[in-house]
């Protein structure tokens, strides 16, 4: 929602003022300006004790209103507030809150870090909260080189700079000390150590300027990048906002995240992370009008049922909710093939380019067999005839759908033979040297009750003492399935 920064990069390249940048990205805007004023930002609560530093001589100004004098150097203060106030023979107790400001042209240092402007502490029970009293353009340098590149366009960087001073002025913390948070509750704010000179020049050339919507204060969301297109506050809030309405992105493909995945989640993954109860068969996306989804409907054998997108991005790791979910599955057939015989194999293959068919023996070896048929639904058929037992499974560029092993068992026929008890048979393949039983039912089981050879023309023979039904089966083999012939009826 707003502006891409990486967007803002690419207009900024392709010529354009940071006045259009804004102008783009938050619909119906208009630069204005802003009082300079202070802001309050929370640098620190909870902190048992600080410390405090400065090269040159400073003051402090207690809750008392008595102002005492510092000498350069570092001094640790605790909850009881005790200063090394300059020529007393001790430490001297001060009041809360304690307002410590800086010596000419030198920024003070808290636990380390430089700040501009004045250094508020005051106590909380056994606690210290630590406020930054700084003028909202000195504020300003601290934010820009923290949340854009400082090597970047200036007309980005001056986008980025009037952005971030509109966001400060109409997120102005309520009912608090305190007006702004130095992290991401507010813009990430590192004082002297996150500046650098272009990002402070964009600053200065921008000075006042801010986003105005009917004359008041825009707040300008921003983030890093949009895919080629922002979403509307609408589809990420659920409230429409006039000024922040979805954007065609174009410039935004200088990102290395402009495009990425694919990533491949399995139906098991899929359930544990989105914490479904039952396997996922299907999964199908219901997008906004910005084109990320707003929730995904997942088809479980259980039935269905409909997930926030956001689950769908923090349960998967994801950059965002603008994806494309695409789904391949395919089917296990219910039975074994015989050999020879035509088989359907169908599945799913949505949203997914060229879906093709391929087959290995074991699953390290893949051979391409065809491409699919697919309907307006992803539903995906083609018709095989396999040879032997294979695994199959669906594959496009850059991604396979798990695999199936269809079972194929040679087709075996008995008959009668010349004898009154003699039986042939043959058997396709002509799988020679492969063993044949003849069986007899005896009751509600199968007796066997000869073994036999297949012989080269892919034949068999066999004698047998009594009439009775008979069948002929062959044990499971190197890529066939056990097959078993129709009951043959043999009288005397």
């Amino acid at each position: 929602v707003g502006m891409s920064q990486y967007g803002a990069y690419g207009m900024a390249n392709s010529g354009h003022t940071h006045e259009e940048i804004l102008a783009h990205y938050y619909s119906g805007t208009e630069i204005g300006q802003a009082e300079t004023k202070q802001v309050r930002v929370l640098l620190a609560e909870g902190k048992p004790a600080v410390t405090v530093s400065s090269t040159k001589p400073f003051t402090a100004v207690d809750g008392r209103g008595e102002t005492f004098k510092l000498a350069p150097g570092a001094f640790v203060l605790r909850p009881k507030l005790e200063l090394p106030v300059l020529d007393a023979p001790r430490l001297v107790k001060v009041a809360s809150p304690l307002l410590i400001r800086p010596g000419k042209d030198t920024p003070l240092s808290f636990d380390g870090v430089q700040y501009r402007g004045s250094l508020e502490l005051t106590v909380q029970g056994q606690y210290l909260r630590v406020v930054n009293f700084v003028r909202l353009d000195a504020y300003l340098p601290g934010v820009v080189a923290n949340e854009m590149p400082h090597t970047w366009p200036s007309e980005a960087l001056e986008a980025q700079a009037v952005a971030a001073r509109s966001y400060a002025l109409a997120n102005l913390v309520k009912g608090k000390p305190f007006d702004l948070y130095a992290d991401v509750r507010s813009q990430v704010y590192r004082g002297v150590a996150g500046e650098k000179p272009r990002t402070t020049e964009a600053v200065r050339a921008t000075a006042g300027q801010v986003v105005l919507y009917g004359g008041r204060l825009a707040t300008t969301y921003y983030f890093s990048t949009s895919g080629g297109r922002t979403a509307s506050a609408a589809d990420v809030f659920g409230t429409s906002v006039p000024y922040l309405v979805s954007r065609p992105d174009p410039w935004d493909k200088a990102s290395p995240h402009h495009t990425w995945g694919p990533f491949l989640f399995g139906a098991r993954t899929l359930q544990s992370k989105l914490g479904v109860a039952d396997r996922i068969l299907d999964a199908v996306g219901v997008p906004t009008p910005s084109g990320r989804l707003r929730s995904i409907t997942v088809q479980t054998e259980a039935g269905s049922s409909t997930l926030p997108a956001a689950l769908l991005r923090t349960g998967l790791g994801l950059r965002s909710t603008w994806v494309t979910i695409g789904v391949l599955r395919l089917d296990q057939p219910r039975e074994t093939v015989v050999f020879g015989s035509p088989l359907r194999l169908t599945g799913l293959a949505r949203s997914l380019p060229a879906p093709m068919l391929s087959s290995s023996p074991d699953g390290s070896r893949w051979t391409e067999v065809g491409a699919f048929q697919r309907a307006t639904s992803g539903i995906a058929s083609l018709v095989v005839k396999p040879e032997r037992t294979l695994r199959y499974r669906i594959e496009v560029e850059g991604a396979s759908s798990p695999a199936i092993l269809v079972e194929v068992a040679p087709r075996v026929q008995l008959a009668r033979g010349a004898g009154a008890l003699s039986l042939t048979g043959t058997v396709r393949p002509r799988l020679s040297g492969a063993t044949v039983f003849i069986e007899r039912r005896e009751g509600s089981t199968w007796r066997r009750v000869a073994k036999k050879t297949v012989d080269a023309a892919g034949a068999f023979q066999a004698e047998v003492l009594r009439q009775g039904e008979y069948r002929a089966s062959i044990p499971a083999t190197a890529g066939y399935a056990e097959a078993v012939t129709a009951t043959l009826m043999v009288a005397g």
